[in-house]
């Protein structure tokens, strides 16, 4: 055996993290390795007034949470690629500082994470995790960019979802 034998694999079910996911299960099916997936709840996107429905939303979170790993797994191990999971609540951390964590108490080599690959005033609004990720981890990090698709329009930001549906609640 050589390369990389522990793959960290940061996932959110979303298309760009099943990118990132399929590049480290054919990473590991060449080198023999092992993949952990881990899902981060991220309790932080609670502002200060929302204390009394945090308990019901972290429940939805954390059941979808489950979903999410319980198909990723399912994904990993048809491939016969040797999978875990591990899924944790964040408050007041940083999602990078997580996953560096996990790395580190997992004895990663090689963390592969999905990525927009947005540049500019996007990035800047938006941020990026995985920027993040690769400044604090503690192993190589190999990001996996989703290709834009081609005369699709492209996905609302957060912000854009959240000023649609308060509308469509107003109404």
């Amino acid at each position: 055996m050589s390369g990389y034998q522990r793959i960290l694999v940061p996932v959110d079910g979303s298309p760009t993290s099943n990118a990132g996911m399929d590049e480290a299960i054919r990473l590991a099916k060449l080198t023999d390795a092992r993949i952990r997936i881990v899902h981060v709840l991220d309790g932080n996107l609670f502002g200060i007034g929302c204390e009394t429905y945090v308990g019901d939303v972290l429940g939805m979170l954390s059941e979808a949470g489950a979903q999410i790993l319980t198909e990723a797994k399912a994904r990993v191990e048809s491939s016969g690629v040797p999978v875990e999971t591990f899924i944790t609540e964040m408050f007041g951390e940083r999602v990078c500082d997580v996953v560096a964590d996990q790395a580190n108490a997992w004895n990663a080599d090689l963390i592969v994470i999905g990525t927009h690959g947005r540049r500019g005033a996007r990035r800047l609004l938006l941020g990026s995790d995985a920027e993040q990720i690769v400044r604090s981890a503690p192993v190589p990090v190999l990001l996996v960019r989703m290709p834009e698709p081609k005369d699709v329009h492209q996905p609302a930001s957060r912000e854009d979802a959240q000023a649609t549906a308060q509308s469509a609640l107003a109404a």
